[in-house]
């Protein structure tokens, strides 16, 4: 006796499809798993039992041998317990109509007492779930309304294993389950907490009008932080399809996060963290840091702190804006198109070229803690920007400064020009398209020669001042790029290091 179910197994951020088949033989009672499953999947026997026994179904005395097929691929996940239980009971005759079975998509982890347990991924199972032409999906509640989001994708939400089989005997009807957010929605700091800064202010405008990565140096107590926090208050909410792109990644990463949810995602590591935990890896590849904080924000505070071979791995993904991570047998793209802020004081002190407190440290430690920073790193930051300790009347005023949401209007409008003139953000226009959409004029032509010379820029900072003055011209409403507006990204170019 023999039943086959339709599932899958997660690659990156998609799904490829297995056939989950369950064979009740002759001979002494057993329970093979076979098909290259990982540990995660064979344990999946022991979970299948007990929920099986929870519901009053016993196990026939029988061999059980369930093959995950095609058997040369990876299966990994509890996300086989549901189709897997199914496949038993269906193979013993304990459920009517098995050729249903293979229309639907079942997935979910199993708890001892029959609960169905939302599992990673499952974003990804009800996007394979739409290309493969299945009827219905079935999972946990959780996970049914997250694929409910899906276009043309019908999720019932699936509480216990026994309401399942209710469900498939025709006792009782699982209701469609309907779009709903999973938690309620971060509030979003507001920008009008940080006195003073006007310079730091106007330059996280700019990054979030163009899209461009940004550098905050300066003492501790300064607003860093305070200033990168407020970054997704004045960026636009995600389109339809941005934020199920991001809650898909989200899912494949085991993090819960809504499809309906607006919010660009802000993600903020700490320094120790390793480079498979900031650009993805493991014997499995799963995002990291960089694809979490895809269309929106990566936060990078202490920077210098960051290990060396952590920082170089960035530069990839800062100009492709995607993450090839190789292992043996998989090879796997996650995408990392984010915007960076980072922070770093100037010194281990702190306070290097402070005129309130002096410097504790040397000249030698001031500067190989500078030199942290690759050369070829920093070439990657558009905007540099020196934020020297809060004026003492602009704090003791109290008086809040402009608010993000009249901010993000500004933003909102230059990135509505760009989108309309080349489709795309100006920080991901190439060299090509930045000749035809951000000519200087005249005045402008010549203080860029100018500037080459005198700061030696290389052909990617070139272009970069080009993007970011382009951007300038667009919070203006300017057609053309004039001198000033180049004159102003230069300002952000310069070492912030020297201030």
């Amino acid at each position: 006796m023999q039943a086959r179910l339709v599932s899958a197994a997660l690659v990156g951020l998609t799904a490829e499809p297995v056939e989950v088949e369950v064979q009740l033989g002759r001979g002494l009672p057993g329970w093979t798993i076979v098909g290259l499953a990982e540990a995660s999947v064979k344990e999946a026997k022991e979970r299948v039992r007990a929920a099986l026994h929870a519901i009053g179904f016993e196990l026939p005395p029988r061999p059980i041998v369930v093959n995950l097929a095609p058997a040369d691929r990876r299966k990994e996940g509890a996300h086989f317990d549901l189709p897997i239980a199914l496949g038993v009971m269906a193979a013993a005759g304990a459920l009517p109509a098995s050729d249903r079975l293979q229309e639907v998509l079942a997935f979910g982890e199993l708890a001892l007492d029959a609960r169905i347990r939302p599992v990673r991924g499952a974003l990804a199972l009800g996007m394979f779930a739409k290309e493969m032409g299945c009827a219905e999906v079935w999972a946990a509640p959780d996970d049914a309304a997250a694929c409910a989001v899906i276009p043309r994708v019908k999720a019932r939400a699936c509480p216990t294993l026994l309401a399942l089989v209710r469900h498939l005997r025709g006792e009782e009807e699982l209701q469609w389950a309907a779009p709903r957010p999973l938690h309620e929605a971060r509030a979003v700091a507001d920008l009008a907490d940080v006195h003073g800064q006007e310079h730091a202010r106007r330059a996280l405008e700019i990054a979030a009008a163009g899209g461009h990565h940004l550098l905050f140096i300066g003492p501790p107590g300064a607003g860093k932080t305070m200033l990168a926090q407020r970054l997704p208050g004045i960026l636009p909410p995600l389109a339809e399809d941005e934020r199920l792109e991001v809650a898909r990644i989200h899912s494949v990463a085991g993090i819960a996060r809504s499809p309906l949810d607006a919010n660009p995602p802000f993600r903020a590591p700490h320094h120790t963290a390793s480079d498979a935990a900031i650009v993805g890896g493991g014997n499995t590849p799963r995002p990291g840091e960089v694809s979490l904080a895809h269309r929106g924000v990566l936060f990078l505070d202490e920077l210098p702190e960051f290990r060396p071979r952590v920082l170089e791995t960035l530069r990839e993904p800062l100009e492709s804006g995607e993450v090839r991570i190789a292992r043996a047998k998989v090879s796997v793209r996650f995408p990392a198109r984010f915007q960076l802020v980072a922070a770093a004081n100037p010194c281990p002190c702190g306070h290097w070229g402070d005129p309130r407190k002096p410097c504790r440290c040397a000249p030698a430690a001031v500067r190989r803690y500078q030199q942290r920073l690759s050369g070829p790193l920093l070439d990657r930051v558009d905007l540099r920007v020196f934020v020297p300790a809060v004026e003492r009347e602009s704090l003791l005023a109290m008086q809040r400064g402009e608010p993000s949401a009249q901010v993000r209007r500004r933003v909102e409008a230059a990135r509505n020009r760009q989108r309309m003139r080349q489709g795309k953000l100006n920080a991901e226009l190439t060299p090509q398209e930045l000749a035809r959409v951000a000519r200087p004029d005249a005045e402008g032509e010549r203080l860029l020669r100018a500037a080459m010379e005198r700061l030696a820029l290389s052909a990617r900072a070139y272009h970069r001042v080009l993007r970011v003055a382009r951007t300038i011209a667009d919070l203006e409403g300017e057609e053309r790029v004039h001198a000033r507006h180049l004159a102003e990204a230069l300002g952000y170019r310069e070492d912030a290091w020297a201030r």
